[in-house]
């Protein structure tokens, strides 16, 4: 009877709650809905908030509410994990409010909310360059904010992301070897732009074999005149390499590499 009556009770709740949505929707009393929308917000209702919210934004725009309502339904939009809109509403909001009372945090989220948003390395990442633009915005603006450092680390994150997907490519390119063309040299090439790019990737050190050991590939596949050259650019790769990462797991390998190209260029 108790577990019963609880889910009745439970019922009654949840139908009087929408009772009084339906009422809120259709009800012309502004501040009535705007104290609704705020009170669904506490409650994690956050559907309800930003349904609400949306229809009073341009209302509100130009009055006392309108900075806070603009907000809010960013901040609902955020916390209900639809990313996209929250962004949206929160450019939105620093763009009409530059030096707003949520200007701060707008940007904050704003920036944040891509991050989380950013895909897997192997898709799109238009959704990753968004966030790393927002954030650095974020930072530039408010370079004293207690949420320098989660800004700061997400950008890393998102910059890894970016060069682990270059790494791919490049490695990709590796593996199609001599196969219609020479795509060792766009595996280099993919490689150095992502370490210009981004030289302080933790996937430096990946990037850097992988241009040596293409350069060596390259130099083995070569024709009898190309080969001195390409050797002698597999030696210069090798010294680059071991200097920025002597004690890497990989120098067996790069010191293997270095034996054959050394012996080739000094054989009598």
């Amino acid at each position: 009877m108790t577990r019963r009556l609880l889910l009745i009770l439970s019922l009654v709740v949840i139908l009087c709650s929408c009772g009084e949505y339906s009422r809120v929707m259709k009800s012309s009393d502004y501040n009535y809905r705007y104290a609704y929308a705020k009170q669904a917000f506490e409650n994690k209702k956050y559907t309800q908030a930003y349904t609400i919210l949306a229809d009073l934004v341009p209302i509100f725009k130009g009055t006392d509410k309108g900075e806070e309502c603009l907000y809010l339904l960013g901040l609902s939009y955020y916390e209900n994990h639809d990313y996209l809109n929250s962004g949206a509403y929160f450019r939105q909001y620093y763009t009409q409010y530059p030096k707003g009372q949520f200007a701060e945090l707008a940007r904050y989220y704003a920036g944040y909310g891509y991050y989380l948003d950013s895909p897997e390395p192997q898709l799109d990442q238009t959704e990753t360059l968004k966030a790393i633009e927002e954030l650095q915005a974020f930072l530039d603006y408010f370079p004293k904010s207690d949420k320098v450092a989660i800004a700061q680390n997400a950008i890393f994150e998102l910059q890894d992301k970016l060069v682990l997907k270059e790494l791919e490519n490049a490695q990709l390119y590796y593996n199609l070897g001599s196969y219609l063309g020479n795509n060792y040299e766009s595996a280099v090439i993919t490689a150095k732009n992502a370490i210009k790019a981004y030289p302080y990737s933790k996937y430096k050190e990946k990037l850097e074999m992988l241009i040596l050991k293409s350069r060596f590939k390259e130099a083995q596949m070569s024709v009898d005149e190309k080969k001195e050259e390409r050797y002698r650019t597999v030696i210069d790769e090798y010294y680059a390499y071991i200097n920025d990462f002597p004690n890497s797991e990989n120098r067996k390998e790069a010191d293997n590499i270095f034996k054959i190209a050394d012996k080739f260029l000094n054989r009598k």
